[in-house]
């Protein structure tokens, strides 16, 4: 078996942010976020002509899109300023400006970044989001580079938001953005890691140390799930040498007795393909096959760390799919722990066998007020959606417009496709209840009407496909610097807020 040591004590994430008094930097770099008009803003903290002749020389307006950079003379030195419009009518983003600049200083070696939010209108809640912005596009992956292949070159070490009440922006960014940050950074680095670091029984001991925030973590291994009827998870994993586990993570911040939400993650911790196996080109991003998992324990992570007022649960079941002599067959028929049987005609469409047998136990033991499944579950949501939209589908209309609301103010955005008896015959098997995929067409709808068998008509569901949104090898959003996203922690602290917290 492959053992890797970590050879660097280098951390994923080396930037700290903080919140000061309005006022100019004198070293390193500086942001500066303009009004409309001439660029009001930056003349009362760089009275430097410098700024005004180049502004005049990029015809810039203080309009939307517009930006300049250039240096300024300080006591120190020089400054280098970065100024982004703000624009006129539009509601400002300024935690992707900020994440933008950031983009543009890689490589440059300047060690501090400041941030002049500008404008009587930029909230606490503004400078919060400028401070999350910040650390996720300066995240990166170096703990298993050695010191000889470190960028010579130092990246950014301090961001400084500079705002009129720092102490206000400080707590917001305490109570929910510093958290959902550890949460989506948590999930980066489950996802980047190689799977011999992250395989089902390493990825249960990390989860456990979210005990230390006050989460209930429990794990069950094969022999507690060969109890439970759990064929089909299991049947996923008999061809590895490595143990499936089943972990249960319990946040109670709600009413003592309230029905919890329900968050099940598929954690396929690498997918050969198993006997159906996949192609060689390409097949190591299938560490990332458990980018679901990923963003439900980051989102427990967050939810604990902001100590969310709502009762939630987490499932993640976490196997191994690899061909060898006992693995699952094209033709075998399993049965789940529902006791419906299932025909496995490709055993490389195993996510959905996995999550079949977590959402009916979490179901059936925790009788949760609304369920939500993620997974980076169907090649063909990325020909559908591409990569900006994850798949959403539902048995529920209120969940499915709670989460689209959702998405669309955490950024973690979802788009409904349907689903209909139509879809759902394609899964019929002369053989068994049920056949796990349903052909080339509607790929991913006949994957959701496979999971809404186990999930029975009272429960509200909704399930996630998150192939093109959990992992990226390309990447247009300056947030989102590695393979792993962390798509879906946001998503879900969002929906939990919104809809458990009041």
């Amino acid at each position: 078996m492959a053992t890797h040591k970590n050879n660097s004590a280098d951390l994923t994430e080396t930037v700290t942010v903080t919140f000061v008094e309005d006022g100019p930097a004198t070293s390193g770099a500086a942001l500066v976020i303009a009004d409309h008009g001439n660029g009001q803003g930056y003349d009362r903290l760089y009275p430097d002509d410098v700024l005004d002749a180049v502004a005049k020389t990029t015809d810039f307006k203080g309009k939307s899109g517009q930006k300049f950079s250039t240096f300024v003379g300080s006591g120190e030195g020089a400054v280098q300023v970065f100024v982004r419009a703000r624009g006129k009518d539009d509601v400002f983003d300024y935690e992707n400006a900020v994440a933008s600049t950031a983009k543009d200083m890689k490589g440059s070696g300047v060690r501090e970044l400041t941030v002049h939010l500008g404008g009587s209108d930029a909230s606490a809640d503004d400078a919060a989001r400028a401070a999350l912005g910040a650390r996720l596009a300066t995240y990166v992956f170096n703990r298993h580079k050695s010191k000889a292949t470190l960028s010579k070159v130092k990246p950014l070490k301090a961001v400084h938001i500079s705002t009129d009440d720092p102490k206000a922006a400080q707590r917001a960014y305490d109570n929910y953005y510093g958290p959902i940050g550890d949460g989506i950074i948590f999930a980066r680095d489950l996802v980047n890691e190689p799977p011999n670091v992250i395989y089902p029984s390493n990825y249960a001991a990390r989860l456990r140390t979210l005990s230390d925030i006050g989460v209930e973590v429990d794990v069950l291994g094969e022999a507690e799930m060969e109890k439970l009827g759990m064929w089909a998870l299991l049947g996923v994993g008999v061809g590895s040498e490595r143990e499936s586990k089943l972990v249960v993570m319990r946040w109670n911040g709600g009413k003592d007795g309230g029905k919890p939400a329900l968050l099940v993650g598929k954690g396929v911790t690498f997918d050969t393909g198993g006997i159906s196996l996949k192609p060689g080109a390409n097949m190591w991003d299938m560490k990332g096959d458990m980018g679901g998992s990923a963003a439900v324990s980051g989102a427990m992570m967050s939810l604990a760390k902001r100590k969310a007022k709502a009762n939630v649960i987490g499932i993640v079941g976490l196997v191994e799919n690899m061909p060898d002599g006992r693995a699952q067959l094209p033709g075998d028929i399993v049965t789940s722990m529902s006791g419906q049987t299932i025909e496995v005609q490709n055993t490389d469409a195993e996510g959905r066998l996995v999550l079949a047998d977590a959402l009916h136990y979490g179901i059936t033991k925790y009788e949760p007020d609304a369920v939500i499944d993620l997974a980076t579950l169907t090649g063909a949501i990325i020909i559908s959606l591409g990569h900006d939209y994850a798949g959403l589908f539902s048995n529920d209309d209120g969940l499915a417009e709670q989460l689209s609301l959702a998405g669309e103010a955490s950024t973690d955005k979802v788009w409904r496709l349907p689903m209909a008896k139509s879809y759902d015959k394609l899964l019929n098997s002369p053989n068994a209840d049920m056949k796990n995929i349903g052909g080339r067409a509607a790929g991913s709808i006949t994957a959701a009407q496979f999971l809404k068998r186990f999930v029975g008509k009272d429960t509200p569901w909704a399930h996630i496909d998150i192939a093109g949104t959990g992992m990226k090898n390309q990447r247009t959003d300056p947030r989102e610097t590695t393979f792993g996203t962390g798509f879906g922690v946001r998503l879900l602290n969002r929906w939990v807020a919104d809809n458990y917290e009041g």
